[in-house]
């Protein structure tokens, strides 16, 4: 199979056949997409960007739905393009594990499916992955906070949503890093705050409030969570850096700032046009994609914030 490079990438083997054969050959298509929750920045611009590269594409009706942060909401999204019969689905599955049963069907349908940024699990029969390589990403968390605190630091770990394939990723790359250094670098308190900025206002109040000492770093496996830990942070007056993961518009400005030592830059941008372009070449021309593409993440700090994705966003 031939391999498919988009940007810094990172092969990794995956088991399971592909989908059936494409579709006869047509111009004009009709491809379904879902993100997780459309509450979130960083899969409203994931979503932008596959309705660019759809339009940029041409004769492709994309259906866009919003699995509003359930399981069952998005369940039922793709049950209706299953019925509805589209050419190809593209998501970004809530988790891991709910949401096999129904891609399975799609496979089973003949539908060609495509995930992005978050996989599935045990469905043979998945057409491609598209993503970021989180482990590298949360490996890039972990070894920043020991080039910045190389005498050692007291990390708070505020861990995204439990069974999604970012959060359980990225929590892996970080303590790959660092728990081979425990003794210098502990993790004083681990606690998901579900990807939500209010949610880790509140989760993190009740952390500091809890420990003798402020930490030396909080990790935030996502942006929206790092900047609701540092408006604690900020409000309370303390010196505790904190890392964020996703390079919203936001947190590379707060970083430009002085605010958030570093996010991540995982290029979602890269990964909707690159999966677009698969399924899309697929139907049309009959290429398989590669099983699986992912990119890797970088840390973008002050000293490299040009390499932020959406950095012409900010104002």
């Amino acid at each position: 199979m031939k391999k498919r490079i988009i940007g810094l990438v990172a092969s990794m083997a995956v088991a399971g056949s592909l989908a059936a054969a494409p579709v006869q050959a047509q111009d004009e298509l009709t491809i379904h997409s879902s993100m997780p929750a459309l509450e979130f920045p960083f899969f409203v611009h994931m979503q932008k960007e596959l309705r660019a590269e759809a339009e940029a594409l041409g004769g492709i009706t994309l259906i866009e739905t919003d699995g509003e942060n359930s399981a069952p909401k998005q369940t039922a999204d793709v049950e209706a393009a299953i019925i509805q019969g589209v050419d190809g689905i593209i998501i970004s599955p809530i988790d891991t594990v709910a949401m096999a049963p129904v891609l399975a069907q799609a496979v089973e349908a003949g539908i060609p499916v495509i995930t992005i940024d978050r996989r599935v699990d045990d469905v043979d029969g998945i057409l491609s992955h598209v993503g970021a390589d989180n482990v590298i990403g949360g490996e890039a968390q972990g070894q920043l906070i020991v080039d910045t605190f190389p005498d050692g630091a007291t990390v708070v770990n505020l861990q995204g949503q439990p069974g999604s394939s970012p959060a359980i990723d990225r929590n892996l790359g970080a303590h790959n890093v660092l728990d081979s250094m425990s003794d210098k670098y502990p993790f004083v308190v681990e606690q998901t705050a579900n990807f939500s900025r209010t949610e880790a206002v509140t989760v993190t109040e009740a952390i500091l409030a809890g420990l003798d000492a402020a930490p030396d770093v909080i990790l935030a496996a996502n942006d929206d969570m790092a900047l609701g830990a540092l408006q604690v942070v900020s409000e309370q007056g303390l010196d505790t850096k904190v890392i964020g993961f996703d390079a919203l518009p936001e947190a590379l400005g707060s970083v430009r700032d002085g605010g958030l030592l570093a996010t991540i830059e995982q290029f979602p941008g890269g990964q909707s046009r690159g999966a677009t372009q698969a399924l899309v070449s697929y139907l049309r021309d009959g290429v398989e994609p590669e099983a699986v593409t992912l990119l890797s993440p970088i840390a973008i700090t002050a000293d490299n914030i040009d390499m932020g994705e959406r950095l012409g966003e900010l104002e």
